[in-house]
C-alpha cells in the first residue's frame, strides 16, 4: 500500500527515523499520497514529522533518505539519531 515514516526512541540523540512497508492502515492513521506514492504515519510520530521535508539522495557511491526536519534541534555524528 505504502511506506510507514515514523519515530523510535534509540541512538545516540534519542530519536530515529523509521520507514517500513505498510500493507493496511490502521484506524488512528494518517494518510498522505504524491503523485501515486502513500506515506503513512502513526499519531506519536505526526508530532515529531510536522513539515518534514523527504528526498532521495546519492553522493558518489552514497544513497538514502535524507530528512530535514524544522523540529529538529541536533543530529548525533553518525546522523542515524536526532533530537527535539
Amino acid at each position: 500500500m505504502g511506506i510507514r515514516l515514523g519515530v523510535r526512541t534509540t541512538g545516540c540523540s534519542g530519536l530515529a527515523y523509521v520507514l517500513e512497508y505498510v500493507d493496511a492502515l490502521a484506524e488512528e492513521d494518517t494518510a498522505f499520497e504524491q503523485d501515486g506514492f502513500v506515506v503513512v504515519v502513526d499519531p506519536k510520530s505526526m508530532t515529531y514529522l510536522q513539515d518534514v521535508e523527504i528526498d532521495y539522495v546519492r553522493q558518489g557511491l552514497n544513497e538514502g533518505f535524507e530528512f530535514r526536519n524544522p523540529v529538529e534541534k541536533d543530529r548525533c555524528g553518525c546522523g542515524e539519531s536526532f533530537r527535539v
